[in-house]
């Protein structure tokens, strides 16, 4: 690309000349030393002051006049004419360079576009003592994609067909789509993490080539992949362990010596990292030298918490209203990296506090843990207080959730037309989650499952004897390039013998809200007595989303629900709703606003809701 570099002019001084000759008595040399300094100090201030003359600022302003859009701001963002107009040192050579540069300028950077024959013309006026630039471009026939030739060097061709296939489908420019620079270097860059992804952390490209045809406006394209050899993972590398044992890090990673090098295997460990409390940030990185790709050491360099934490926090729910939370841990206690929390959280409808201390994660991430809390709800006329507290074992990875967990529960339920109930037990339970989404934030494609089981027996600690099962599910299916549809849908029961009166009113279940039923007040549908909508032992709700997206970050969405929670399944009567809404891809997460129509109510509701509530 044609260029000019623009500097202030410089005054240059010729050598003088050596004169043979007498020479002259010390004085007399040094009364024409200060003489001929005088005059050069004379002659460069004139010559100073004409050149400051000559240099008055250039004063002129550009249009670039040019379609698509797109060509036009990367004219007006890289051509010199344009860069240097607000410069007020830019002499008539200069401006005449730069003039002359602006032709080839332009096609090369419309080149990086696709366009190979635009027509440049480049006008100059003076009006009102302003020059005036217009760079007038027709950019010509767009260039087309006329073949891809994707080939293969190295252990690929012979180990790992699925990740060549790979590698050529994650190629994204293809033939009869336009050919632009930024298009070409994309779909090379993306086929190439693909081919790091796994086995081959030190593939490369060998060779590419994109053959233009002016004359026909056709491009060609070839790439060769060189894959290098399998890379296999060997021992953690771990720095940055100073408060907390390195011990810690070992326990939840999830790669063992030998493992294929897998970039998600990597994710595994850093997220397993990171959802311990002791590490604010965590780097991991692997020697990509393909002479020694056999157990290559995973260098793994953490950052970590300090003892004593807090934080907290406030928000706004159309469900619950204002809430505000906060929280402590100490990281160390009884000196092993126990932590102990307490936490709190309050809002409209109910106040929660909860303390718990755990203990490092052992083996295989495990983690084990004790645990009190007490919860006040009160909504649609029902107060329940509920105190709870026993042990757990849970693990948590990047894809599945286990814990195992034996609480005690101890409910008190009043209601308006009933004196106070009191139901405890002893719950045994289990509870299963499943994350297999496109999108830990936005998902487009996949879906999210989390079940719950658990069982008390009358007599051990219990009033009576019951099984609790409950599961939902959230399911994502891509339609074209823009739209989504969501398919949500839970279940829960409580099976006994007897009334639900005698079970835990934490345990039982009511529908309506911006993630049950919406067009119905939060946990507004259950047993009505009196006004009081009373918890249940049976659930279930359903929705149906459609979800199109205007641009990357804005969309709307059309759905139905449908649910009902009912103590007598053969009693059960349906509440359905429909409704819009407006969806937002926020910097922190999903925002999507509401409005739900309640079909059997004749009602109508706005709701609001950051984040998938799973």
């Amino acid at each position: 690309m044609a260029g000019c570099a623009i500097d202030k002019r410089h005054l240059r001084r010729g050598n003088a000349g050596s004169a043979r000759g007498r020479v002259a008595p010390p004085a007399h040399a040094l009364r024409c030393l200060r003489a001929w300094l005088a005059f050069g100090i004379v002659v460069l201030t004139l010559a100073a002051g004409t050149a400051q003359a000559a240099r008055t600022p250039a004063s002129y302003k550009v249009d670039v006049v040019a379609t698509p859009r797109s060509l036009r701001k990367l004219l007006e963002q890289h051509l010199d004419i344009a860069r240097f107009a607000k410069r007020p040192d830019i002499s008539d050579d200069q401006f005449a360079f730069l003039i002359t540069a602006t032709p080839q300028q332009v096609r090369d950077l419309a080149a990086t576009q696709g366009y190979f024959t635009p027509v440049v013309r480049t006008d100059v006026r003076t009006v009102d003592n302003t020059r005036r630039v217009t760079v007038n471009v027709d950019p010509g026939p767009l260039t087309i994609v006329k073949s891809v030739e994707l080939t293969f060097r190295g252990a690929v061709l012979t180990e790992d067909s699925a990740q060549e296939n790979a590698t050529r489908l994650a190629f994204s420019l293809h033939e009869g789509q336009p050919f632009t620079q930024g298009d070409w270097d994309d779909a090379k860059n993306a086929s190439l993490r693909v081919l790091q992804s796994r086995r081959y952390l030190a593939a490369k490209i060998y060779h590419s080539e994109a053959l233009i045809d002016p004359r026909t406006r056709e491009a060609r394209l070839s790439v060769v992949y060189d894959s290098g050899p399998t890379f296999t993972m060997g021992q953690l590398d771990v720095s940055g362990t100073r408060r907390y044992p390195e011990s810690i890090v070992h326990n939840v990673n999830p790669i063992s010596p030998g493992d294929v090098y897998d970039t998600r295997r990597v994710a595994e460990l850093q997220r397993q990292l990171q959802n311990t409390p002791y590490f604010a940030s965590v780097a991991i990185d692997l020697d990509n030298d393909p002479a020694k790709p056999i157990n290559t050491p995973v260098h793994v360099k953490v950052s970590e918490f300090p003892f004593h934490s807090f934080r907290g926090g406030v928000g706004y729910s159309t469900d619950n209203g204002a809430l505000v939370q906060g929280a402590y841990s100490y990281l160390n206690t009884f000196g092993k990296a126990w932590p102990f929390t307490v936490e709190g959280r309050a809002d409209q409808t109910q106040q929660y506090g909860q303390i718990q201390l755990s203990m490092p994660p052992g083996p295989r991430a495990w983690t084990n843990s004790v645990l009190a809390s007490y919860t006040t709800t009160d909504v649609s006329d029902t107060r329940i207080y509920s105190i709870r507290g026993g042990v757990q074992r849970s693990r948590t990875s990047q894809f599945l959730d286990y814990n195992y967990s034996l609480l005690y529960y101890q409910d008190r339920l009043d209601q308006n037309t009933a004196p106070p109930t009191t139901a405890h037990a002893l719950v045994p339970a289990w509870s299963w989650t499943r994350r297999d989404t496109d999108d830990p934030l936005f998902p487009r494609r996949g879906n999210l499952i989390h079940v719950e089981a658990g069982f008390a027996i009358k007599g051990v600690l219990t009033e009576q004897t019951f099984i609790r099962g409950y599961a939902r599910g959230q399911q994502y299916l891509p339609i074209g390039h823009d739209d989504i549809v969501l398919i949500r849908a839970e279940l829960g029961g409580v099976f006994t013998s007897g009334s639900s009166s005698g079970i835990p009113a934490s345990l039982l279940f009511r529908a309506g809200g911006s993630n049950s039923v919406r067009g119905y007040g939060f946990q507004s549908i259950g047993n009505d007595v009196g006004g009081s909508v009373l918890p249940t032992k049976y659930l279930v709700t359903t929705a149906a989303e459609y979800q199109h997206w205007f641009s990357h970050n804005w969309g709307a969405a059309a759905f139905f629900d449908i649910g009902t929670a009912t103590d007598t399944w053969g009693e059960k009567v349906f509440f359905p709703g429909v409704g819009v809404g407006a969806r937002w891809r926020s910097p922190v997460g999903p925002v999507n606003v509401d409005l739900a129509y309640g079909i059997r109510n004749h009602s109508v509701r706005p709701y609001l809701t950051l984040g998938i509530a799973f």
